[in-house]
């Protein structure tokens, strides 16, 4: 089904695409914008509505839909006429069949129309749709919904050629009717979908009134407390109802109506007859007519009370490097000071601006908590801040507030953004490190300050809540493992255990015993060779293959066919078996060669695109191929093999005694008195200049982080995914620190490195990387020492 054919119209049917040329929509697509049905000469739905509908609704698939239609009107407030609907329905039927399922489609609208109000308002009536609608087989798939609804997103404007009309289809009142149909048969009573309502919804049962979005005093003051009582949102939390108290920003505008209302004010010089002060009627016939003509006659002007004008509330918070630390918190508790305040009915919407503008929300205290942590790395935001302006739509009751730090202000690219949009940039707030809030209103084109509140932090931060601290570490074996990537901008320490080496075309490659195919390196090129004795020609290793499918015994070889996939060939010399496995592909194939009569000292080897059973002695020795299927053929020696055997034999004696021990099983993950990161009993300290390595914990852990299979998360939010291969993964609530990574290696010198730098020993540098070369020391210190103190600073008691 196409997205024109879903919204198709026909002539001489119950409904047809009408316009409003007064309603305007997003979409810029204003014909064709409401639903109208002919017969009963009224308007059933406007287009954007029925598209919201259909959005709630793409998730368990579409309804027909006439069949939607129907259920729109059946749950509108008012008089339905029923009758003359379906009157117009029934004429178009002409078989018995449908004229029974037209009889059920009318029962079960009624159903929907005696349905209490509280089941057809707001969300509630969302929900009653998912539920009648819900497993009905006469509606299209969710994914065909998706892909619907994605098209018209694209192209609203395909709906002009569904509003043209076609012929009528008796299939297509067959389908809208049908569908209400089979709805009628699974709701046979009214209760029955009430209580399907229920069950439909995680909530244990709907209100008796139907719930308006509202902000009261004491739900802002229970969320305001959590604030106050969580660690990380205390210094915010403490600050709003101090805001609160002295803030002087209007919460509702109030538009006054004509005249004023009471007194003189309200007598105009104009107005209807039955309104004339009665005093003028006292006057001469002549005079009386005059003051009627040349309008002097007084007249009581109709009292017309003060209306609401709604406006849409956006702020817009500046997250650049100026606007961090106790600006940045006073930024926050500012805009949640005037999005939850008591009195605040107009909606609101918060954006970050850095190096462009996101949208946040600030309802939870774990947003409030992630948000804060945002900063960009620029240095002011007027191209965001213009950006925002640009791309926003430009309705009239749009009321922006910008809220930067005092310093900011006097920044010339700001400035120009702020003038050029004052017109809709309505209130500008300051911030400043000695807690200052001043508030400037644009009007008539100029800036006036109109309002400054000083905060006192140190008395409202002095007595901070104690934070949690615990003494176990808290694992959790639920969830899912944190995915980690095949390899990191570092090298993996290279394992001691494994199961064969090889030396193919140059290039060493170990096969673990975690069955992974490794790529390793030997160097000669190394920083200072007094400190890295043992790396100076060992290297770490990168993941090559996974979860290789094979037995650790007999004998390896290694190679690469035509396709570049890796070929790995085994001789289990025990069983006589032959094997090869294609390492990409997964292809297996195996030969059974105790015909052969090999002898015993055989050893399986790789030359020259084929591989070989070998002995030096013999005249004859076996060869196997690459390529295909197995097989085996006996062939006269060469001594170029020989020559060959020798030198790749030499290459892989110096690869030996060149593993480290790799840390796989991690336990507690923590911080010690020391300030150094503890993994199991291992502590990451200074050994000598410039050097880092994994030694012995000797100081007691003072914060300990919570695990969930591989991932440990401390107090404030920061995380390390550890990796058995031999890895852990760095990654701070403090947005300011890059992601960073460290070799998880017993005694031996580490590295540490982000995407972008790298530093210590060259052991983990890969051979091709585009890595920055730092000192190690400005790594620790850059990186994970300041990882450290956020956690500590954040995460821990004072």
């Amino acid at each position: 089904m196409e997205l024109k054919e879903y919204f198709q119209s026909y002539r001489d049917y119950f409904w047809e695409w009408n316009t409003d040329e007064d309603v305007s929509e997003d979409t810029g697509y204003s014909v064709n914008n409401t639903i109208y049905f002919s017969t009963l000469k009224t308007t059933v739905a406007y287009r954007s509505y029925i598209i919201d509908v259909l959005k709630e609704l793409k998730i368990q698939g579409w309804p027909p839909f006439g069949s939607l239609l129907l259920v729109l009107y059946a749950t509108q407030d008012g008089y339905l006429d029923m009758n003359s609907l379906f009157s117009e329905i029934k004429k178009n039927s002409e078989r018995q069949e449908l004229d029974d399922m037209i009889v059920e489609a009318r029962e079960f609208l009624e159903k929907l129309q005696s349905l209490s109000h509280v089941y057809k308002k707001g969300q509630n009536r969302i929900i009653l749709f998912h539920t009648i609608f819900n497993e009905n087989r006469a509606c299209i798939s969710s994914d065909k919904a998706e892909l619907l609804y994605r098209r018209y997103l694209r192209m609203p404007h395909l709906i002009g050629e569904s509003a043209n009309k076609k012929a009528f289809s008796l299939e297509v009142l067959q389908k809208d009717i049908r569908t209400l149909a089979l709805a009628n048969r699974k709701f046979p009573t009214m209760q029955s979908i009430v209580d399907a309502i229920r069950g439909f919804t995680k909530e244990p049962e709907l209100d008796d009134e139907v719930i308006e979005d509202e902000t009261t005093v004491e739900t802002d003051k229970d969320f305001i407390q959590e604030l106050i009582e969580e660690s990380k949102t205390f210094q915010v939390g403490s600050l709003i109802k101090r805001i609160w108290s002295g803030l002087k920003i209007p919460m509702r505008h109030l538009s006054p109506g004509e005249q004023s209302i009471g007194g003189i004010s309200d007598m105009t010089n104009k107005g209807d007859l039955h309104r004339m002060l009665l005093s003028e009627f006292a006057n001469e016939d002549e005079v009386f007519m005059s003051r009627i003509a040349n309008n002097e006659a007084l007249y009581i002007q109709r009292e017309i009370p003060p209306e609401e004008n709604i406006f849409e509330r956006i702020i817009l918070i500046d997250t650049s490097l100026k606007n961090w630390g106790t600006p940045k918190v006073l930024a926050f508790a500012s805009t949640i000071a005037i999005v939850k305040h008591p009195k605040a009915h107009s909606g609101c919407k918060v954006f970050t601006l850095g190096q462009s503008s996101m949208p946040i929300s600030l309802d939870k205290v774990e947003q409030v908590v992630e948000n804060l942590n945002q900063v960009s790395g620029n240095l002011d935001v007027s191209e965001a801040l213009e950006n925002f302006f640009q791309k926003e739509q430009k309705e009239k009751n749009l009321e922006v507030f910008f809220i930067t730090n005092e310093e900011n202000l006097s920044n010339q690219n700001l400035q120009k953004v702020i003038q050029e949009n004052r017109d809709r940039l309505k209130f500008v707030v300051t911030t400043s490190v000695n807690g200052e809030l001043n508030f400037y209103k644009h009007h008539n084109g100029q800036r006036k300050h109109i309002q400054k509140i000083v905060l006192p932090l140190k008395e409202l931060w002095s007595n901070p809540p104690k934070k949690k601290f615990a003494n176990k570490t808290e694992t959790s074996q639920k969830g899912a493992k944190m995915p980690v990537p095949l390899n990191y901008p570092l090298l993996f320490p290279t394992p001691k255990q494994r199961i064969a080496t090889f030396l193919y075309e140059g290039d060493f490659y170990i096969l673990s015993n975690k069955k992974q195919l490794l790529k390793t390196y030997l160097s000669d090129n190394y920083y200072n060779k007094s400190i890295y004795q043992n790396t100076r020609i060992h290297r770490g290793c990168e993941v090559v293959v996974e979860n290789i499918s094979v037995k650790p015994r007999g004998q390896f070889s290694l190679a690469r066919n035509k396709a570049g996939n890796y070929i790995l060939c085994q001789y289990q010399t025990d069983k006589k078996i032959l094997s090869k496995l294609n390492l990409t592909t997964k292809e297996y194939s195996e030969l059974n060669v105790t015909g052969q009569n090999i002898p015993l000292n055989f050893e399986l080897i790789y030359f020259d695109r084929s591989f070989y059973l070998y002995q030096d002695q013999f005249p004859t020795i076996f060869k196997i191929n690459i390529e295909g299927n197995i097989s085996i053929e006996q062939i006269k020696n060469d001594d170029k093999i020989a020559k060959s055997y020798i030198r790749n034999q030499v290459e892989i004696g110096r690869l030996e005694n060149g593993g480290v021990n790799i840390l796989s099983n991690f336990g507690k993950i923590g911080i010690n008195e020391f300030e150094e990161l503890v993994v199991s009993k291992l502590a990451l300290a200074q050994q000598h200049e410039k050097v880092f390595s994994f030694e012995k914990n000797k100081y007691d852990i003072e914060v300990l982080a919570s695990q969930s299979k591989n991932k440990y998360t401390f107090e404030d939010g920061s995380e390390i995914i550890t990796d058995s291969r031999g890895m852990l993964t760095c990654i701070s609530s403090n947005k300011k620190i890059p992601v960073f990574y460290i070799p998880a290696a017993q005694n031996g010198y580490l590295a540490l490195s982000t995407e972008k730098d790298f530093g210590g020993s060259e052991y983990y540098l890969p051979q091709k990387a585009l890595l920055k070369i730092r000192e190690m020391d400005d790594m620790y210190s850059d990186y994970l020492e300041s990882f450290i103190k956020h956690i500590l600073e954040y995460g821990t008691e004072n």
